[in-house]
């Protein structure tokens, strides 16, 4: 924890959550993943009726594990689907959607960009384009982008005044579906806003590429972590429930007018290094014998990336809960947990 306040503020925030989402219908595309399943959680915890964009489902997610797949309602599609975003939004009546739905792979994205495209860039101005329509019913929207939406810079960090200069197939998809949001916001007024995380982790995520997953994984099978960087590149992490409450506040403070089209950064201001962050996982996880497997062979990535969260402390109130210590703590639980099942 960053104090001994956190917790009193997390009791509080929680009581504002309830007595905000009680009764509301809220929409959250990629539902199923890292993220989204979490957000479910503190919004079903919260009161709110949710409703999932739903393509398919791993029954080793924390959706599933929790037993929240059967707390919501599912509309099975695609995010290429207009039509399937149109009765999720229309038939239940959606007044708040949380758009997590992407294809979140770099390497997947740097291999197939055409299906990536599709998902992040289809994806977001069908979903936006049903919020307008549909504008009388969806008060509220908050669209994911990322870190990667700026591109690489020499001047860090990155702010959220700063321009969107992506290269690379996944980092050009977050900026384009960064941009329509800008867009629907100003030119049809429709009530979005954008967030900017950087390297989120926590239980659930179940793509062993990723770094914090791939070594945890590795470390419990007594294994050597591989890393495909040559272990210099840095990046900003924040655990999975830091990112659900800048979410939720961000969706909260939508009845101000002059928050629609803005983005915000969210991080812990604290940039780490990939043999860093693997040594830590080493020492929490009493595995510090099983040296890093580093293969340098990852391409189409930006080699430093660290956001400033001044604009959400500010703005909204937040501030991470978690340190990495302690966030790769709980996170390291879960991948325990699931491999005793």
């Amino acid at each position: 924890m960053l104090g001994n306040s956190a917790g009193r503020r997390d009791e509080v925030g929680a009581v504002s959550a309830r007595g905000f989402w009680a009764g509301r219908s809220v929409l959250v595309t990629g539902g199923t993943g890292l993220v989204g399943s979490w957000l479910t959680k503190r919004l079903l915890a919260s009161g709110a009726e949710v409703v999932l964009l739903v393509k398919d489902v791993d029954p080793r997610s924390e959706l599933v594990r929790s037993g929240d797949l059967a707390r919501v309602a599912l509309v099975y599609g695609s995010l290429e689907d207009f039509g399937v975003l149109q009765h999720a939004v229309n038939l239940h009546q959606t007044e708040c959607v949380f758009h997590l739905g992407a294809q979140t792979l770099v390497e997947v994205a740097h291999r197939y960009p055409l299906a990536t495209f599709e998902a992040n860039v289809r994806g977001t101005y069908n979903l936006l384009e049903v919020c307008r329509v549909h504008g009388a019913i969806v008060r509220r929207v908050v669209v994911a982008s990322s870190d990667k939406a700026y591109g690489e810079k020499a001047e860090l960090p990155y702010t959220e005044e700063m321009s969107l200069d992506a290269r690379h197939t996944y980092d050009v998809s977050k900026s384009c579906a960064d941009l329509i949001a800008q867009g629907y916001a100003h030119t049809y007024r429709v009530p979005v806003a954008i967030t900017r995380f950087g390297n989120v982790y926590g239980g659930g995520d179940l793509n062993a590429s990723r770094i914090v997953p791939g070594t945890i994984k590795s470390l419990l099978r007594r294994e050597r972590p591989i890393v495909r960087s040559d272990g210099s590149f840095t990046r900003d992490y924040l655990y999975v429930e830091d990112v659900v409450a800048g979410y939720l506040l961000l969706a909260q403070a939508l009845d101000a007018q002059e928050l629609h089209g803005q983005a915000f950064n969210f991080s812990t201001e604290t940039r780490v290094s990939v043999l860093d962050l693997v040594a830590r996982l080493q020492r929490l996880m009493g595995a510090t014998d099983l040296a890093p497997d580093v293969r340098n062979t990852a391409s189409a990535e930006i080699r430093h990336q660290h956001l400033s969260a001044r604009k959400a402390r500010e703005r909204l109130g937040w501030e991470p809960r978690f340190d990495l210590d302690a966030g790769l703590t709980r996170t390291i639980a879960w991948y325990r947990e699931l491999t005793r099942k």
